[in-house]
């Protein structure tokens, strides 16, 4: 801040030479970029190649704005991201199973291709997530109240500056990297340091490769990752548009961020309105309508560009669903069937609250056993490959993986429990001699489909709590999307063995569609462990099968219905809540009675403030010792009666007159006192006051009792609440 004892006249006179030098160099920025340094080589290559460049902006900047150009290319580039670790997976999983099938014969041999290979990916992936940067992997613990602050540009849904990180900000990580509960506690206002670079971003990309390429042995997928490395990328975009733009305001850096969370499940699964609503649910409290476009717009480009890689490589001959599928539609189910899919939702939900439950004791054990502590601290590495090891002698296809169709894919799993056709009518036809393809591997043990199924439930259900305590870069929507398409297969082949034993027709057998349940059961899933409803569309993106949209929808509510009660917390909420952090949504799952807190509680000393009749010896120290940018005006400091508030620029520029002109001023003689547009009570409840905030912006609330000034609520202040209010859990 500049000091206020110089010489009016002084700082005029150098505020006027600055300008001079200004307009002398914008003057010959734009008459002639380069030849004013006469020593630097191809000056008239380089003028021209600059001439066009703003030409270039210029027509550009004249179709629209240059923010929508950073929109297109975010999609395009995460697209590509996408496309490049898919295809690097699959060649280390093609890799890893030529070497295996090169073994057969040797089961020792396979045994330790089977579980060394996952095992070496993954702790190579932490070491060098940790190694690289500790913030890929680790549980980031912000000690708000030391020293976050908001920058005074950027809105409460996110501040780009990235201050560097220390010690003091972060505590080694108890749980793995998901991406997400950090990404929306950004976009809540709260910043992140070093959450944003490169160096994160780079690492989080190759470590996020490894871990995908241990296949379906760990389970583990790339949506949370992914929204993260979106995000990354949309904030160096914001700044590069904030660069060429000609005005230096960085207007735009919150709506990049936000369209950046929804690029990252289009690019993930080229599923752009279910990408933009999933990011509306999960990432946002409150989603401002201006969005909307920009996101979808954004997540269409992604998408689109997706697609066409996918065609491009030689995996598909056109723009097609991701998984294919072959559902009748002449009679793709019965009206009677809806209750067996309500039946679904409702079976999908007592799971899901399994799940959560059992995830959410394993996210505490991890905290409070002095063993995990203490790997999960230093021995990162070390603690991923024996946990993978485990998973993989688990899943060997000479043991008990023969019953979980351990050799497929993600992707594989995936499709093959979406097939139309009933298995255990395939399964008992004895005149069938070759089996299809999608039961091949299900029905390998020679043990009916409906154990095969069973003892996958079962063994993933543990398989997956104990995954997410791996210290690596993951995303755990796709393993809960597949295990719930499974848990709907299940029911789905019990619905066509009861229809096909009471049935008096083939056609009526043939019409039972399992794939249906499966569908079903994945989105229903998926949505209440997530307490979202967008995997219901997601569902039919992926698949391309409107003609389950009804089924599918009323799965998930009712799925959705029966995870929410009670004030459960969904997988996002237990990872910020065992964060730590300062995310009020999940803050009101843990504890009801938090949000509903008075101001008051924290209201502590008075802030600085003026009053009406404030002369310039009062106005110099209250800019001094106070950094607001809206300075309360009293009507006197013995009846505190709350009048409006000042601009600190006004101030200054009072302060900044020759003192002859300022001795016998007050302060409602030469500034304008601003009425309040909202004003606050020291009875309203912090979730008030966040919902206001969150809405007006990066704005100052006062708080007056019976018209008299109690204090100020900013958002500074409002993060050091709800920090607060986190250390209570």
């Amino acid at each position: 801040m500049e000091s206020l004892d110089e010489a009016p006249g002084s700082e005029r006179d150098g505020e006027s030479n600055n300008q001079e030098r200004e307009d002398q160099y914008e003057t010959s920025h734009y008459k002639s970029p380069l030849f004013s340094d006469p020593w630097k080589p191809y000056q008239r290559p380089r003028a021209i190649i600059k001439e066009w460049l703003l030409s270039l902006r210029c027509c550009l900047g004249s179709m629209c704005g240059l923010e929508w150009y950073g929109y297109a290319a975010l999609g395009v580039m995460m697209a590509f991201l996408s496309f490049l670790m898919d295809l690097s997976v699959t060649k280390l999983l093609r890799a890893h199973q030529w070497l295996y099938v090169k073994l057969e014969g040797n089961s020792l041999l396979q045994f330790f291709c089977w579980t060394l290979y996952p095992a070496c990916l993954c702790a190579v992936a932490s070491s060098f997530s940790h190694n690289i940067c500790p913030f890929s992997t680790e549980n980031i613990v912000l000690l708000f109240s030391q020293a976050l602050t908001l920058s005074p540009l950027s809105p409460p849904c996110l501040s780009l500056v990235l201050p560097l990180a220390s010690p003091d900000f972060h505590r080694p990580g108890l749980t793995s990297a998901q991406g997400i509960p950090e990404v929306r506690t950004m976009l809540a206002g709260i910043e992140m340091p070093h959450y944003l670079s490169l160096t994160n971003m780079f690492a989080k990309f190759l470590g996020l490769i490894c871990v995908l390429a241990a296949g379906s042995t760990v389970s583990l997928g790339k949506v949370g990752p992914l929204v993260h490395l979106s995000t990354m990328v949309g904030a160096y975009l914001s700044k590069l548009c904030t660069l060429i733009q000609d005005n230096k305001k960085d207007k735009g850096a919150g709506e990049m961020l936000v369209v950046a969370a929804a690029v990252g499940v289009a690019s993930c699964f080229g599923a752009p309105i279910s990408g933009v609503l999933f990011s509306v649910e999960v990432m946002c409290s409150h989603f401002a309508l201006r969005h909307y476009v920009p996101c979808f717009f954004s997540a269409a480009c992604g998408a689109l560009t997706s697609r066409l890689f996918t065609v491009w490589s030689g995996d598909g001959e056109t723009l097609q669903a991701l998984f294919k599928t072959n559902f009748p539609t002449a009679l793709p189910f019965y009206p009677l069937e809806i209750l067996l899919f309500a039946l679904l939702g409702l079976l999908c939900g007592a799971v899901s609250c399994c799940y959560l439950f059992c995830h959410r004791w394993m996210l505490q054990f991890t905290k409070t056993n002095t063993a995990f502590v203490k790997m999960l601290t230093t021995e990162k590495g070390l603690y991923s490959g024996l946990v993978v090891f485990l998973l993989a002698s688990v899943t060997f296809p000479h043991s008990a993986g023969q019953f979980m169709a351990s050799k497929y894919t993600m992707n594989q799993l995936l499709t093959s429990l979406l097939d139309s056709r009933p298995w255990s009518s395939q399964h008992q036809n004895a005149s069938m001699q070759l089996q299809p393809e999608p039961l091949s591997e299900w029905s390998s043990s020679g043990s009916p489909v409906y154990l095969s199924l069973a003892f996958f439930l079962l063994m993933k259900m543990w398989m997956l709590v104990l995954a997410c305590t791996l210290p690596v870069p993951a995303g755990y929507f796709m393993p809960v999307f597949v295990y719930g398409a499974a848990l709907g297969r299940l029911h789905g082949e019990g619905v066509a063995y009861v229809f096909s034993f009471g049935g008096t027709s083939d056609q009526q057998q043939v019409s039972i569609n399992p794939g249906g349940y499966a569908l079903a059961g994945a989105a229903a899933l998926s949505g209440a462990v997530t307490h979202t409803l967008s995997p219901a569309l997601l569902a039919i993106e992926l698949t391309g099968q409107c003609s389950h949209a009804v089924p599918v929808l009323l799965a998930t509510l009712l799925a959705n219905a029966l995870a929410r009660s009670g004030q459960r917390p969904s997988f996002y909420d237990a990872l910020s809540i065992s964060k730590r952090l300062p995310h009020l949504p999940s803050l009101k799952k843990t504890c009801p009675r938090l949000p509903s807190t008075t101001l008051g509680q924290f209201l502590g000393v008075k802030s600085v403030q003026l009053q009406r009749a404030a002369g310039s010896a009062e106005i110099q120290h209250a800019v001094k010792t106070s950094s607001e940018t809206q300075i309360p005006v009293v009507e006197s400091h013995e009846s505190q009666i709350l009048l409006g508030f000042v601009l600190r620029s006004e101030l200054l520029i009072f302060l900044r007159r020759p003192k002859t002109e300022t001795l016998e001023k007050h302060l409602h003689e030469v500034c304008s006192i601003h009425p309040t547009s909202v004003l606050l009570s020291p009875h309203n409840t912090v979730q008030e006051a966040h919902r206001i905030l969150s809405v007006l912006g990066d704005q100052t609330l006062f708080v007056a009792e019976r018209g008299r000034l109690v204090g100020l609520l900013t958002w500074t202040q409002m993060k050091k609440i709800l920090e607060d209010l986190a250390k209570e859990i």
